[in-house]
């Protein structure tokens, strides 16, 4: 049957303005990074793009490596397209990003010139289409100049292949940084997409969310949930599929005392009707200066579970306090190199 999305989609969502532009995302959107890959089965993962539209969520992020195998992420996605979305192309918002290694040799990762625009190159024809909304610098390259890397940035919005230019992990500075480049050039820096949660709070540190304010910028955060550990996936041990016994996460992430902070975070969210995973999520929307988070989700009923964190009653000052107390920096921020490089 001919997909038809819900009638009611836009009646729900919040979205919120990024920046001073004129794009609106919605406060959660789905991100590709696991569960999209062609280890996955496929119709999973449409059912749930397409409750996600269905959700009101209109903004789909991937990057160049997204899988695994690296790529099928956008190449399931480009199914998803053709099955379903294809009609409602101008009601999506589609991000991709390169920075990361991607293939063999000289020219397959960092911040070239060369290595940016082939990888867009790529992912447009992975995805069978003409531009992306977002293309991002996934990530700071110590060895390329920050003119380059930008400059490649400008040249894919100029020609066509994107419409807004956005950067990935940069911290405050760097963000300065690329965002006069940008101005110089006549494009304006849309968003910046840091880490962030509960337990991973370096952009507090660093200023970064008051620079984007002041550059006019949004910000979209991912991996809010601390790649699972505010969930209850961790609360009564170490579950065998986990990222943590399969290796994806060192275990050195879950001490003790960091699993008490967690259980009691747990409490937090229980006393308010809410899943750990929930609460998370309604923290780092708190601020209105946060545009979106990118949420993953392995099934319909997850993501749904995710989306109603939306629902939930703004936190109050004695919540607030509470999670201070118990949400301090673990030391997750496996991202933390590239922001400064």
């Amino acid at each position: 049957m001919t997909y038809q999305p819900a009638a009611d989609r836009y009646e729900t969502m919040q979205y919120r303005r990024c920046g001073r532009s004129g794009l609106k995302l919605p406060a959660m959107s789905l991100g590709l990074w696991h569960n999209f890959g062609h280890d996955r089965p496929y119709e999973t993962q449409r059912a749930t793009c397409r409750r996600a539209f269905d959700l009101g969520i209109t903004h789909f992020d991937l990057a160049n490596n997204y899988g695994p195998p690296y790529g099928s992420a956008e190449v399931n996605f480009g199914r998803m397209l053709a099955d379903d979305l294809r009609p409602y192309r101008d009601e999506l918002v589609v991000s991709t990003k390169a920075g990361y290694d991607m293939w063999p040799g000289p020219y397959g990762e960092w911040g070239s010139r060369k290595y940016l625009l082939a990888s867009l190159d790529q992912s447009l024809a992975r995805m069978g289409l003409d531009y992306v909304d977002v293309f991002y610098s996934h990530r700071l390259d110590p060895d390329t100049p920050l003119e380059e890397t930008i400059g490649a940035l400008d040249t894919a919005v100029r020609s066509g292949r994107a419409l807004y230019a956005g950067i990935s992990s940069y911290n405050s500075e760097r963000t300065r940084q690329a965002a006069a480049i940008l101005r110089e050039l006549g494009i304006p820096l849309l968003i910046n997409q840091p880490s962030y949660s509960m337990i991973n709070r370096w952009i507090e540190d660093d200023g970064l969310l008051d620079t984007l304010q002041e550059l006019g910028a949004g910000c979209i955060a991912f991996s809010p949930l601390a790649q699972g550990l505010l969930t209850d996936r961790y609360l009564d041990g170490v579950p065998a599929d986990s990222r943590v016994a399969t290796g994806g996460m060192g275990r050195d992430m879950l001490t003790e005392d960091r699993l008490a902070r967690v259980r009691a975070l747990n409490g937090v969210a229980a006393d308010r009707g809410q899943t750990l995973a929930q609460l998370a999520l309604a923290w780092a929307l708190r601020d209105p200066r946060m545009t979106s988070l990118v949420i993953g989700a392995s099934s319909v009923a997850q993501l749904e579970a995710n989306v109603a964190a939306l629902d939930g009653p703004e936190l109050s000052a004695d919540e607030l306090a509470a999670i201070d107390r118990h949400a301090t920096d673990a030391h997750v921020n496996l991202w933390a190199r590239s922001s400064s490089a």
